[in-house]
């Protein structure tokens, strides 16, 4: 048996249980009550009757006589009369005289008279007026006794002449008691009803609040729900029809950086505007964004929970793909480098070429002013002007490659006169994230720039004392920023790129890499690091346009720690 019906089971035989106790305690105070007031009616009727003059004189004449009247002659006479008289006005069962021995002067049957009454008169034959409730022989009663006194003897004890019994039916007690039953029974059936009632309402509402399940059924789902939130990596939010956040699992809080949210209403929790865009009405489900959250690349996804046709909300799924991005950053410099590398290929091989035909035909200090060349522009002639400047072996290499990209796009990549570099790279994963999209961005803007020619000029400065700290300036020939907002560049998602969103030239092109994660990515990195990113210039149209600057602490080191470690 179910769960639901096994409480409407109990909550019937609970309201039929106390219907049924309060309907019967009802009855038995109204049964007690109607009882007493018989007995009251009959005590006062008893009274009345044994105060009679005529009674009471009749009594103390047969009293006096020896031995008692017949019942012929009872019968026919004034007590006779007397009691049925008073019986048949009030309704009483009967009206019974005594004489001073308990035997029947009057009585409703004739040929009971003369006979010893069948219930103790001792009580009122000592002077003592008594109720009671027993049984006859005209059946049960609820009556009263009451002493005859002699006339003019006064109340006391020794002027008893008899005693004047009054009994009323208890069927009839019984039947005042039906009518009066009835608005009871009413009542009770009403009660019962509305219990009935109530209980399938509640039974209907507990099935809706838990789906139909079972209590163990639920016990094994928040059992389950405990595990698979918890033993996940992935991010899970969970939002109620009302709009209230009722799953809020550890991951989720490690990838947005925020505490526990459950409880808190979705439109008011502290979470990016474009993750609570994926929940709005209007929104396609399961549609998928990358977003930049607490220093992270995230993916999320929105998807719309049925229960048969119960709206529960919405589920909102987070992965991490910051890891994914910057592993594709390295790759995609590795690769860049690589590219490079093969460009050079020919040109070192001339080189040596050239080498070894001056030392052939004997040219020998022409082959030692050709090496000092070589040694002067470094050992690889990226299309880079200034390269010397960066003496961290990384730098250059990255920067070179870089240049080799932008030289194939029609961008000249130069090295600015106050860029100075004296430490080695300490952390190049976040260099090479910073880095390498300023680079890009500018590259873009100068391709899509008016300018005649086009060009990126960079400038690094690190300061090893101020805890590795290195500043990047970077500017292009491009038209610039334009009327746009210089803060809304670093936008979650924002990117002016024309190819990205087919913008007018009027509005000039940005793009950052993975289509508006690239600066806000960036920027957000820098921060983490107590360092930030921001634009210096905004630029003009028709060049030069916008400059960035971006200070990163901590990923710059000594170049002599470099030599030690080197070193062993």
């Amino acid at each position: 048996m179910r769960f639901s019906t096994q409480t409407l089971l109990l909550q019937l035989g609970v309201v039929l249980l106390v219907v049924l106790l309060s309907g019967a305690v009802h009855g038995w105070l109204v049964y007690g009550r109607i009882g007493d007031e018989a007995e009251n009616q009959a005590l006062t009727l008893a009274r009345t009757v044994a105060s009679d003059p005529d009674v009471r004189a009749d009594v103390q004449a047969i009293s006096k006589e020896e031995g008692t009247p017949p019942a012929p002659v009872l019968a026919a006479g004034p007590l006779q009369a007397a009691a049925e008289a008073a019986r048949l006005r009030t309704g009483a069962l009967f009206v019974v005289i005594t004489d001073e021995t308990g035997l029947r002067l009057a009585h409703p049957d004739p040929a009971r008279l003369g006979e010893l009454v069948s219930t103790d008169p001792s009580m009122a034959l000592s002077g003592q007026e008594v109720t009671t409730r027993n049984t006859g022989t005209l059946g049960p009663s609820a009556g009263a006794k009451v002493p005859v006194h002699a006339p003019g003897s006064g109340n006391g004890p020794a002027a008893i002449v008899g005693e004047v019994s009054v009994g009323y039916s208890m069927e009839s007690l019984g039947q005042s008691l039906a009518r009066d039953i009835v608005p009871i029974a009413l009542t009770a059936g009403g009660a019962l009803l509305a219990g009935v009632l109530a209980s399938f309402l509640l039974r209907r509402r507990l099935q809706r609040l838990t789906l139909g399940l079972e209590p163990e059924e639920i016990s094994t789902l928040v059992h389950d729900q405990v595990a698979v939130l918890q033993g996940v990596d992935d991010g899970v939010i969970g939002i109620s029809a009302d709009g209230r956040i009722t799953v809020f699992n550890a991951a989720a809080g490690r990838l947005l950086d925020l505490p526990d949210a459950t409880g808190q209403r979705w439109s008011e929790a502290a979470v990016p505007a474009r993750l609570k865009q994926l929940t709005q009405p209007a929104a396609r489900d399961a549609r998928a964004v990358e977003l930049v959250a607490g220093g992270r690349v995230l993916v999320a996804s929105a998807r719309k929970a049925w229960h048969r046709k119960e709206d529960l909300g919405w589920v909102v799924m987070l992965r991490d793909r910051t890891e994914l991005q910057q592993l594709t950053r390295q790759l995609d410099a590795v690769g860049t480098m690589s590219t490079a590398l093969r460009a050079q290929r020919h040109e070192f091989a001339n080189q040596l070429h050239t080498i070894a035909g001056f030392m052939s035909i004997g040219q020998h200090e022409q082959a030692r002013d050709y090496l000092a060349r070589l040694a002067a522009t470094g050992p690889l002639k990226f299309p880079v002007e200034q390269a010397e400047l960066l003496q961290d072996p990384y730098l250059q290499a990255f920067v070179g490659a870089k240049g080799v990209e932008a030289d194939e796009r029609g961008v000249a990549l130069r090295i600015g006169p106050e860029t100075l570099v004296r430490g080695h790279v300490a952390d190049p994963q976040d260099v090479t994230t910073v880095l390498g999209n300023l680079i890009d961005n500018a590259v873009n803007a100068a391709v899509a720039g008016s300018a005649a020619e086009r060009w990126v000029e960079l400038e690094l400065l690190d300061d090893p004392d101020d805890g590795g700290t290195l500043h990047i300036v970077v500017g292009d020939s491009g038209d610039g920023l334009g009327k746009l907002d210089p803060e809304a560049v670093f936008a979650e998602g924002f990117t002016t790129s024309q190819q990205a969103s087919g913008q007018t030239p009027e509005h000039p092109a940005r793009a950052g890499g993975g289509h508006g994660l690239g600066l806000a990515l960036v920027r957000q990195l820098a921060r983490r690091r107590g360092g930030d990113v921001r634009v210096l210039e905004a630029g003009t149209a028709g060049g030069p346009g916008a400059v960035f600057m971006a200070t990163i602490p901590g990923v710059m080191g000594r170049k002599t720690e470099t030599r030690k470690d080197s070193s062993g």
